[in-house]
């Protein structure tokens, strides 16, 4: 999906991830391989490859790890976070202190691995679908304490963002509804509540629920585990009063027939939750 600017994240955030990263694998006692093994003075100079066809996303949190380990390590990234680049490609360059380049080397392609697995992906199913005008955005499935990042990753890959968390917008699932009463009822009071700021959006299970949340006067309504043939249906019924969404078990190989429907988006937890991983390789030599 075209966009003016490419997504940043704040500096503190990653410098903050990483160095709990680092602390973690550091223990109490440093990097004692390195320790043991070479001496203080020797320096090392590394190349960053990809071994395979990728879109590379990460390259903050590679720079922050090696600068945390030793600010004379020089970093230098040969392309930017959104990049494709292909197999034996180099991404960057690391030198400086030997003990320090290798102690930084694990946390860095983690993030860079894990990271671009994500965009990798997400422009895959972004390119699988780019004969439609729907778009496909994330969730709030993501690993505990790597939201930011993985919707980071998510954008760069093509997809778009879901919501961040509880408090940047109203979704009405289906427990709310139950409680409430129905949709409507759900709907009308979140209307009443949400001012004209806050997005609102309402889940429906059925064609029945999808009219309720029409006449209710949702903008947007997530149509969850609906067969392409009822999503056609719903695009037919909406016929444009609301941004319908679906949601609910898609995956890379059912993406198509659900984009070919007319929804306005596919939200699938697999682009954060279950990429296929990536190969990012740290090859180096001794300078």
């Amino acid at each position: 999906m075209p966009q003016a600017h490419l997504p940043s994240l704040p500096a503190p955030l990653v410098e903050a991830a990483v160095r709990s990263a680092l602390l973690e694998d550091l223990g109490r006692a440093g990097d004692v391989t390195s320790i043991a093994t070479i001496t203080p003075r020797a320096t090392a100079r590394g190349r960053i490859v990809s071994r395979e066809r990728l879109v590379v996303c990460g390259l903050d949190f590679v720079r922050s790890a090696f600068f945390q380990m030793n600010p004379a390590i020089r970093f230098a990234a040969e392309c930017d976070d959104g990049r494709t680049v292909e197999a034996g490609e180099t991404i960057a360059t690391v030198e400086g202190p030997a003990r320090d380049v290798l102690s930084g080397e694990r946390v860095a392609l983690n993030y860079l691995c894990h990271l671009s697995a994500i965009s990798t992906y997400t422009g895959a199913f972004a390119a699988k679908i780019a004969h439609t005008a729907a778009a496909i955005c994330c969730t709030r499935k993501t690993v505990p304490g790597m939201r930011a990042f993985q919707k980071y990753a998510v954008r760069i890959g093509g997809g778009i963002n879901h919501r961040f968390g509880l408090d940047d917008a109203i979704l009405i699932k289906d427990n709310h509804i139950a409680v409430c009463g129905g949709v409507r009822s759900a709907v009308e009071q979140a209307k009443a509540y949400a001012g004209h700021l806050l997005a609102l959006e309402v889940e429906v299970d059925t064609l029945e629920q999808l009219d309720e949340a029409l006449a209710a006067g949702a903008g947007a309504i997530l149509l969850d585990n609906f067969t392409p043939q009822d999503l056609r249906r719903a695009v037919e019924r909406t016929a444009g009063r609301a941004k319908l969404e679906a949601s609910g078990g898609i995956a890379f190989d059912t993406v198509v027939p659900v984009a070919e429907t007319g929804v306005d988006y596919i939200s699938s937890s697999k682009i954060t939750m279950a990429p296929p991983a990536v190969d990012i390789g740290f090859d180096i030599e001794v300078a």
